[in-house]
Formats: structure tokens, sequence, C-alpha cells
């Protein structure tokens, strides 16, 4: 079968090691079942930039749990490919693709990170129903969103069924206000990120909670964090465990945030 051309454009390609850890330990944790149940599992690293790195500590971190995934990083750049060429292993492969997902069959999960932040808002409905269309049944695209060491992180989990969650997830010990977060919304959200919107009442009062957890700040950062979490629970569909608190992270279901109204 004649591959056809890469969707998407060429993106600022930066990237850091060890930046996309924080996702990559939830992808670990939230779909170990999953990778465990599906044979010879595939994930897609849509947009590893211009360096591998970020591609190879993927493998490398789901490897921890389950051995036999295969991760493929896909640019649309041929000059970034040809560089990563020499970073290959039985587990790791590099090729020319774009939202299109360069015909690999059926990934698990792919992860789009720091690439539909660089587009149009207009175009990011689109690019999550190619790469879905694409998908295992079962399984999921991240698209999300970091600082450059990875301190802050924000991401989109969708499904053949659609959106189903958002994430927040920072270095606690870096943490000084909840609205330092809210910089590194995905580009589904950021422009949403204003009086009205659903997304901005839970920032709102993500930020009040914390405001109100001071006193427990004399404990530390993470019990803080913990303690509006904790209130968050009272008013918000928060769908992460209580000890997904410590790590600081905290995921709302979409339709508590979504841009429609």
């Amino acid at each position: 079968m004649k591959r056809s051309k890469p969707i998407g454009t060429i993106t600022r390609g930066t990237t850091n090691p060890n930046r996309l850890r924080r996702v990559d330990s939830w992808l670990a944790w939230q779909y170990r079942d999953l990778l465990h149940q599906v044979d010879s599992p595939t994930i897609v690293d849509l947009g590893f930039g211009a360096s591998p790195i970020t591609t190879i500590e993927l493998a490398q971190r789901i490897q921890r749990v389950a051995p036999q995934i295969q991760v493929i990083g896909l640019e649309i750049d041929r000059e970034r490919v040809l560089s990563a060429k020499p970073f290959e292993s039985p587990h790791v492969q590099f090729q020319m693709g774009g939202f299109e997902l360069a015909q690999v069959e059926q990934p698990v999960l792919v992860r789009a990170f720091n690439v539909l932040r660089q587009y149009k808002e207009d175009d990011v409905h689109g690019a999550w129903m190619e790469m879905i269309k694409h998908l295992h049944p079962l399984g999921a695209l991240i698209d999300g969103t970091c600082d450059e060491l990875g301190r802050l992180a924000t991401w989109i989990e969708i499904t053949k069924a659609g959106p189903q969650s958002l994430t927040l997830s920072v270095r606690l010990k870096d943490l000084l206000d909840p609205m330092e977060i809210a910089e590194r919304l995905p580009k589904a959200l950021i422009h949403h990120n204003i009086k009205g919107n659903k997304i901005h009442e839970f920032f709102q009062d993500l930020q009040r909670n914390w405001l109100s957890s001071a006193g427990v700040g004399v404990f530390g950062t993470k019990q803080r964090w913990r303690s509006t979490t904790s209130q968050m629970r009272n008013s918000w569909p928060i769908r992460s465990p209580r000890n997904r608190d410590r790590l600081g992270e905290i995921t709302v279901e979409w339709a508590a945030v979504s841009p429609e109204k």
C-alpha cells in the first residue's frame, strides 16, 4: 500500500531530557492493565522533535510495566528522522509520519506532547479525529503541553468515544501558585480560561482551595496540595485516586471543564 504524505506542519521541535517524565509515569500507571491485555502493543510518540531522547525515555519507562511494548517515534521533518535512526533499538523505531500516524497498526497509545499547542485552535479537533480513527479500540490519544523542564504539565485523554479527562501535573516543590499551571493548558483549553467558562471556574476554585490550605503549608507543599485536591473533590468530578495527589496530580472529567456550553 502506498504511504500517504504526512499530515501536519513542522513544529519547533525543542525538547529536553526528562521533560515528559510526568506524563510517562501517568501512562505507565493508567494503562498498565491494557498494555498487558494487548498482544505486542504499540505506542506512538508523535512529533518527537529535534532529539529522540523523550521517545527513548518513553520506551524505557513503559517497559518497566510492559516489557513487550514497541514505541514508534514519528516526525514529519525528514532530517529529524534521519538523525534519530542511529538510536533505534529492538523496542524503538523512528519514521516519517504525522497525524495520519504513518499507517501504524492500531497503536494502543499516542502521545502528542507540545505539538498541537503550536497549531491554531480550529485545527485541533480535526487532528484529534484523524489520530483516534487509527487507534486500538481501547486505546487513547494524549494531547498535552508542558514547560521546558517538565515541572508543569497538562494533558487531555481522548478515546474513540471523545475526550475523557484533563490532568494537571506539577512538581510540588516548585509550586507557588496553581495559576502557573493554567499557562500550560493544551490548545483546546488555553484560550477558554476566561470568566464565564468552565475551565476558568475550575482554576479559580483550585486557587481558592490552595489559599485556604495555606495553614497546612507549614507541613510542606505536598500536604498543602493534598488538602487542596481534597477540597476540590467536594465540588468537582475528580477521577484521580487520592494516592496520585502526592505526585502533584489531579484529573478531572472532561465534561466538567470542556469549552462546550
